[in-house]
């Protein structure tokens, strides 16, 4: 893999993000014919998780995709408080169990490695890969890419409008945490966000379509609105080259 990104960083993203999706759907497929939901999903997110954080930190590379410590001033980052609020959007409408006990464990656990695998290729891989040529242009792609990712939610039996829902929200939350690691140089709390807002998402009561367009348009804002608050509130963090 490394001859692969000394090659090109932008087409070692690319392949990362190709697997990363054809692997989960068929985990998926593989977990519903189980009949244990995230069963074999699991199994997959743990072995790509270790494969990946094996080969960044073998090569000295936790650094330059911000598997570091941030430096913040608390104040001027609102103290985190715009993604705080959104990491709790699911359980807004009440809390459920909507699947078994061990159902539910596997899925949320699962959420978690989701969180790390899809920050690491989207907002490391990529996001870092073409930053080397426009940074604007990096975000834009980043954020779109990250969002376009959840069509794959249709293969899965999503409804067509409740997957252009996640697609549209999806790519301002990935605008709001490509921001973040842009500023803070940092991809743990985007980490730490993203898994925790998608394991939750199990036990979260689903509101009805009316409800939850408003909840999707309240998500949507608040992280377009926080992004654009960070790039004018927080001077960038100095590019580590790798």
């Amino acid at each position: 893999m490394i001859k692969l990104r000394e090659k090109s960083e932008i087409w070692f993203a690319v392949i990362h993000i190709i697997a990363y999706v054809v692997l989960f759907s068929i985990a998926d497929k593989a977990s519903e014919t189980i009949g244990v939901t995230k069963s074999v999903t699991l199994l997959v997110c743990i072995v790509l998780s270790a494969v990946i954080f094996m080969f960044v930190k073998r090569n000295n590379l936790m650094k330059y995709y911000g598997l570091c410590k941030g430096k913040y001033d608390l104040k001027k980052w609102l103290f985190f408080a715009p993604m705080i609020v959104l990491s709790t959007i699911n359980l807004w409408n009440g809390v459920a169990l909507n699947l078994n006990i061990l159902e539910t464990v596997l899925y949320a656990v699962s959420m978690l490695f989701v969180g790390f695998l899809e920050e690491i290729i989207f907002r490391g891989y990529l996001f870092k890969a073409m930053c080397k040529g426009n940074v604007k242009t990096a975000v834009i792609v980043s954020s779109i890419t990250f969002g376009m990712g959840h069509i794959v939610n249709l293969l899965n039996g999503s409804a067509p409008f409740e997957t252009l829902m996640q697609i549209v929200y999806a790519t301002a939350i990935g605008f709001m945490l490509t921001i973040f690691f842009l500023k803070s140089g940092s991809i743990i709390p985007c980490i730490i966000f993203h898994g925790f807002l998608n394991a939750t998402s199990i036990i979260g009561v689903q509101p009805e379509n009316t409800v939850r367009l408003i909840f999707n348009v309240i998500i949507t804002v608040l992280s377009i609105a926080y992004a654009v608050y960070l790039l004018r509130a927080v001077p960038d963090k100095k590019e580590t080259n790798a």
